[in-house]
């Protein structure tokens, strides 16, 4: 039975009718489509051809990328070592500021790697490339004044060094992220992790790395206000150092230490402490310094500064601050140019 809405439509088509001039046939076919709501092919009984809906699961774009993960072969792990030890040159020399944007896509791609890498020959070569690159970005975050991206970039790379199985790694960033708890003013809970990083680390650490930490052990404990661990700990750094003037650590390669260097953080500690002996250490190590390390010699300057400050030999404090400010402004350290201030204020 018609309703008055199709009746309605009909009465409109059979007026259509009298003007359409096509074959009845089609005048014909055009009313039935309007009046059933089928197609042509559906009303000559024609075969319809379905379209696939559209995978809306992602299995497709999942397998590919486990796919191309299975394809990261140890050479291209060391190319990606290789950008890594890129930035840590480009750091050492230019500072970290103009790196940040390069940084964090190179931490995206080695994200990306391990995630989708399933089996643990394939993860643990990336892992350890992961670990090294999440503890150079967050040092040189902590350079810039970025704390909270720092102490996340340093939780990616212990939990890289872990899946890497790296206790020399883990050791590293447990280490360095002691220093934002520093930097923050929890000293003492520094003090407690720096010692956790060296237990961490175990029997599996090398002997520069050992002497490493020890030396950030006598760093932290002088700015937690304990000398005498201080001191202690500057000993074992001195017993555990190789000898020669190799600095750079074949197992560890971002950690440089040699005698030239571990003068200087003698010097700095001493001279957190108030050791009149730090002007003596921290000369020798200006003498020393390797020119390459740009942003490191702003440290240097601060350390000399403090030392004078404690002596109370403010020209020369002065004098070492105002070259200090010119290394922390041409590198972009906010870290440094915090201290420089702090100490400015002293004389």
């Amino acid at each position: 039975m018609l309703t008055v809405a199709s009746t309605a439509s009909l009465r409109v088509y059979v007026s259509e009718w009298e003007n359409d001039r096509r074959p009845i046939s089609a005048r014909y076919a055009k009313i039935l489509r309007a009046l059933l709501g089928v197609t042509d092919d559906e009303l000559s009984g024609a075969a319809v051809t379905l379209t696939p809906p559209a995978a809306a699961d992602g299995y497709d774009e999942l397998l590919g990328r486990i796919d191309a993960a299975r394809s990261v072969s140890l050479t291209m792990v060391k190319t990606f070592m290789d950008q890594t030890e890129l930035f840590r040159t480009m750091d050492r020399q230019m500072g970290a500021a103009s790196l940040v944007d390069q940084m964090t896509a190179h931490l995206g791609t080695l994200e990306d790697a391990l995630t989708f890498a399933v089996l643990p020959e394939t993860r643990r070569p990336v892992a350890r490339a992961l670990a090294g690159a999440a503890t150079l970005a967050a040092w040189q975050a902590l350079d810039v004044g970025a704390v909270e991206r720092a102490w996340r970039h340093y939780e990616l790379g212990k939990r890289a060094a872990q899946e890497a199985d790296e206790p020399m790694y883990l050791a590293h960033a447990t280490a360095e992220q002691a220093y934002v708890l520093c930097d923050a003013g929890r000293a003492p809970m520094a003090v407690q992790l720096i010692r956790d990083a060296q237990r961490l680390g175990g029997k599996a650490m090398s002997p520069r790395l050992t002497a490493w930490l020890y030396a950030a052990e006598a760093e932290i404990c002088a700015r937690a206000g304990i000398p005498d661990e201080c001191r202690r700990a500057l000993e074992n750094a001195t017993r555990c150092l190789p000898p020669g003037d190799e600095a750079r650590d074949p197992d560890m390669l971002s950690i440089f230490l040699n005698e030239g260097h571990l003068t200087r953080w003698r010097g700095n500690a001493l001279a957190l402490i108030g050791d009149d002996e730090a002007v003596g250490n921290l000369y020798a190590a200006l003498d020393t310094a390797d020119p390459t390390f740009i942003r490191a010699s702003a440290g240097l300057r601060c350390d000399l500064a403090q030392a004078h400050l404690a002596r109370g030999e403010y020209d020369q404090a002065h004098e070492h601050l105002r070259q200090a400010r010119l290394v922390a402004n041409r590198t972009g350290s906010v870290r440094h140019r915090r201290r420089i201030e702090q100490l400015t204020q002293r004389l």
